[in-house]
């Protein structure tokens, strides 16, 4: 072995590599989700546990004896806790505290020696200077201009959210009598996808009934094996999955979009409208 920790993307691409000082005996992911990291712990020959977020070393520590294995879950009332395995048999136990501080050790260690160094600070060029007396003299009306395009771009947005809210064309509706969030997701990597949608009810106490989701996809380019799908009654709160298998017939290695419309039976107007960006298939 050589001694590399690798990171590849879905699609087996690598994003980056670290050396690692000495052998590596075992690895385990540490997710927690109420930071919103995933950390990776990974035991050396050494003796050492060193803990990285992405490239970065953002913790560090050394056992006894060098480590078998690791488990990182709930651990009784815990719920971020590192169990050790060593080679001699030993059971250690790392509880992450709640106050605890992740930063980068290597960034955190390294002294700021150039702090008094004098910046390099290139000339001023006839054109610097042109165009420092150019906004000197026309401050006026450049702010005046800065002004009319920032007024246009909110008339825009505001012209643009009114147009969602009247078409439905948003994944969360806006409609107090139908609470509903919709997602999706797109798994493969083609001619064949799975496309996963997931309904949720977000009101307290009222269910959903009669709504049904459709797609619409441009039939040279996409089949949905299922365009037409049968929603039962929503829950509050909970969250509803739906899947239909959608095949990409074309050939000429393009993509497109497809619609998502959740819609009641008694209404002619879709309650939600989704568009989902289909990726290029990889193995036509």
């Amino acid at each position: 072995m050589d001694n590399m920790l690798m990171s590849f993307t879905n699609k087996g691409k690598r994003i980056w590599q670290v050396k690692m000082p000495s052998s590596v005996t075992c690895i385990e992911q540490m997710d927690i989700p109420s930071r919103g990291m995933s950390l990776v712990a990974v035991a050396l020959a050494t003796n050492q546990v060193l803990i990285y977020d992405d490239k970065n070393i953002v913790d560090c520590f050394k056992m006894d004896d060098t480590v078998s294995a690791m488990k990182f879950g709930r651990f009784g009332r815990e719920d971020n806790t590192l169990v050790l395995v060593s080679v001699g048999g030993t059971l250690n136990m790392k509880i992450l505290k709640r106050t605890a501080h992740f930063e980068d050790l290597e960034m955190a260690s390294t002294p700021l020696m150039n702090q008094n160094i004098k910046l390099n600070v290139p000339k001023k060029t006839k054109l610097f200077v042109d165009q420092t007396l150019r906004e000197r003299e026309n401050s006026v009306l450049m702010h005046r201009v800065f002004q009319h395009d920032l007024y246009q771009l909110r008339l825009n947005t505001a012209r643009a959210y009114v147009n969602a809210l009247q078409t439905s064309a948003n994944p969360v509706s806006s409609d107090p009598e139908e609470p509903i969030k919709l997602t999706a997701q797109v798994m493969g990597l083609g001619p064949m996808f799975r496309l996963i949608i997931g309904l949720t009810n977000t009101s307290s106490n009222t269910p959903s009934r009669n709504l049904y989701v459709t797609f619409y996809c441009d039939d040279k380019l996409y089949r949905v094996s299922k365009p037409y799908v049968l929603v039962p009654m929503l829950v509050p709160q909970l969250n509803y999955s739906f899947e239909s298998l959608v095949e990409c017939v074309s050939d000429m290695g393009v993509a497109d979009q497809i619609r998502v419309f959740v819609s009641r039976k008694e209404r002619t107007q879709p309650i939600l409208t989704a568009l989902i960006n289909m990726p290029v298939a990889e193995m036509v």
